[in-house]
């Protein structure tokens, strides 16, 4: 059970400048080292190890030790929601500020991004707006199923995500995907099981790279025409 003084010590954890900016340059889903988020932080490698000690004392981060290094995640995917849940209470302007104007660098994340280890902005959001719009997936507000012609898509596109053994009924086949509710775009992306595949497979086939420095994602030439294709997605929707 949640007691109030955990919620404030997380709270208080999450919402420090510095601390906030680490749990950011996480939420692509890569492990960084304590230099790097130095770095990335503007801070002294000494402050970010405290830092990164409480983070890891209150179960905000994990470390994978390999060699002589050590390496920073996010520990679960609750962690990655809690800070996209975060971004979309702060990105929401009070009735008496000015529309924020949007930088490039802003337009990049808002097109397509990562969201620890599933795709989020305008792309992740139009993939499960095709998905369901073709029959590929159901879903609800807490969790969803891909169906049978969405099982057959994937395992077209050489997608293996994990199934469980419960039939809803005979045209759908229960899978690890859930919704997750997009800062940028107010609506919900592909996360879960299905989500995470979907991204790792768009990387390693090359439909997406990363922007360096940002968890933004560009869509490429071949990436183009199998999303159109396979998925029916309007990209220029996207860019």
């Amino acid at each position: 059970m949640t007691t109030t003084s955990k919620f404030a010590e997380i709270a208080a954890l999450a919402g420090e400048p510095s601390r906030a900016v680490i749990l950011h340059a996480l939420m692509d889903g890569r492990a960084l080292t304590a230099t790097e988020l130095a770095q990335l932080a503007g801070i002294t490698p000494q402050t970010a190890s405290g830092h990164l000690a409480r983070m890891i004392d209150a179960g905000l981060l994990s470390v994978i030790q390999q060699g002589r290094h050590r390496y920073h995640t996010l520990a679960s995917s609750a962690v990655a929601r809690m800070m996209e849940s975060i971004m979309l209470v702060a990105s929401t302007p009070g009735p008496s500020l000015r529309k924020l104007r949007i930088g490039p660098k802003d337009l990049a994340l808002r097109a397509g991004r990562t969201c620890y280890d599933h795709l989020a902005g305008k792309l992740g959001v139009a993939l499960l707006d095709a998905m369901i719009k073709e029959g590929h997936a159901e879903l609800n507000s807490e969790a969803g199923a891909m169906t049978k012609t969405g099982v057959a898509l994937l395992m077209h596109l050489g997608i293996e995500v994990p199934m469980s053994s419960t039939k809803t009924d005979s045209k759908t086949l229960r899978m690890l995907c859930r919704p997750c509710l997009d800062w940028s775009e107010r609506r919900p992306h592909l996360a879960g099981a299905v989500g995470t595949a979907l991204c790792q497979h768009s990387f390693s086939q090359g439909w997406i790279h990363r922007i360096d420095g940002t968890r933004a994602v560009k869509v490429t030439s071949k990436g183009s025409q199998i999303y159109r294709q396979a998925f029916r997605i309007d990209l220029n929707a996207i860019s």
